[in-house]
């Protein structure tokens, strides 16, 4: 029997989507092309190193969409979530970003004062635009059309707030650099993540690798989802301008709604008829380097790293094993795989002495050229929403209109939505969209 819906695309924003109409009761397959679930938020075995996460992917407390879709596949154990962001220096001074006795907004006071790496004319800059951020939020209209760079300097921001402070967290928050970055996503971060609530900067890091938030257990309380891995669909079957179904391996599989939860550079060959137009979108890159040591090298969970190519850090197994992160990564892509392990290590060493001790036992490098979309001042009113020329192709993925950038949350919000259009298609709407938490 044919299913009521098929999700083309295992990622989250499908995922996602499969979870709330399986819920809900519909019958729904999921039709991945690659052996795993997860999209570019997923792990995969490596040759002599066993089960490594693509790059570390983390969540924040106001990532509401996404923490309701762990609750629904039983996996929301399986974070947890530090009340610390430890800023490090080269040579290894620490400031230690937390909340602290005041409200909202401002509970991040007391840390704020005691940042070592910002100036107090930096401070000072710094607490201007926050106040900027509250007042402008929501009555500015042109945060769509000019760059988080172009804000910040209409603000005064000195060259050292911008580029320790707002540039160190944006720019792993959307994964662009801020004159490629439209002024609303540095709204929303900043808002959302560090003023609008006390909890909600709160980063949330899986315990387990990522492959393991969507393995086969969790579907198993929803009996009405069917997963089929290494399935690639050619197209979507289009009789009479509705679509019917999907086409894999020259087979036509039969359903009453095609949901597409695939990249953006996917979507528009798998339906023409769709008319889905998506010349504006250009990729942005992550570069992910998974260092393993003889001896733990920090005792610190993870900290973001200032001054350096180098953004994150991430430690797993005691301190022995560490997942660092560029994102931006673009002038990476062109370093060798050595040039990569070389100039990270030498940085890492600068923030963390005991590299200098330990003996690197592996290293893994992994490139993802196509990791995001690019977050464009201009962009937003060429993301598409969900409803497409095609009454019954209906479009999920962190790209469309989902009111978030491209994050785990972007997607999770993406596939609730596609999930309300799918049920209204189906007869009976339901809401699956949490709203966001201000």
């Amino acid at each position: 029997m044919a299913p009521d819906v098929v999700i083309v695309g295992g990622g989250v924003a499908g995922l996602a989507a499969a979870a709330a109409l399986g819920g809900a009761g519909w019958s729904v397959e999921v039709l991945e092309a690659r052996p795993h679930l997860g999209g570019r938020a997923t792990s995969y075995a490596l040759p002599n190193t066993g089960v490594v996460d693509n790059c570390q992917h983390i969540l924040l407390r106001c990532c509401v969409n996404l923490l309701d879709f762990y609750g629904r596949m039983g996996v929301a154990d399986r974070v947890v979530f530090g009340q610390d962001i430890p800023f490090l220096e080269p040579g290894g001074r620490v400031s230690h970003f937390r909340r602290g006795v005041l409200p909202a907004p401002l509970h991040f006071t007391e840390s704020f004062l005691r940042m070592s790496f910002l100036s107090w004319a930096d401070k000072i800059c710094v607490a201007r635009a926050f106040l900027a951020i509250l007042w402008e939020r929501g009555r500015r209209r042109d945060l769509e059309e000019i760059s988080m760079l172009d804000w910040l300097r209409e603000k005064g921001q000195s060259p050292n707030a911008i580029e320790r402070f707002w540039r160190q967290v944006l720019v792993s928050a959307i994964n662009e650099e801020l004159d490629r970055m439209a002024a609303i996503h540095g709204f929303q971060v900043f808002w959302l993540g560090f003023l609008a609530s006390s909890t909600s900067y709160e980063m949330g890091v899986p315990t387990v690798p990522l492959v393991e938030l969507y393995t086969a257990g969790a579907w198993a309380g929803m009996p009405r989802v069917a997963i089929r891995l290494r399935q690639p669909v050619e197209r979507v079957l289009v009789e009479g301008g509705v679509a019917r179904g999907v086409v894999v391996g020259g087979e036509e599989r039969r359903a009453k709604v095609v949901i597409s939860a695939v990249p953006f550079e996917k979507a528009a060959g798998l339906a023409p008829e769709a008319g889905i137009d998506v010349s504006a979108f250009t990729h942005s890159s992550i570069t992910g380097v998974h260092f393993w040591f003889d001896r733990p090298v920090t005792a610190l969970p993870y900290g973001t790293l200032l001054d350096r190519n180098l953004q994150w850090f991430f430690a797993k197994e005691g301190g022995r094993y560490l997942q660092l992160v560029v994102s931006a990564s673009k002038p990476w892509l062109k370093l060798s795989r050595q040039e990569v392990i070389d100039r990270s290590m030498a940085e890492l060493a600068e923030y963390l002495p005991l590299v200098r001790e330990a003996t690197l036992v592996n290293a893994q490098v992994v490139k993802e050229a196509r990791a995001t979309y690019s977050a464009l001042p201009g962009l937003g009113k060429h993301r598409p929403g969900n409803r497409t020329k095609l009454t019954n192709f209906v479009l999920a993925g962190d790209w469309t209109r989902s009111g978030w950038p491209a994050t785990m949350e972007g997607a999770a919000r993406s596939g609730y939505l596609a999930a309300e259009v799918a049920a209204e298609i189906l007869g009976r709407p339901q809401r699956f969209l949490l709203p966001d938490i201000a």
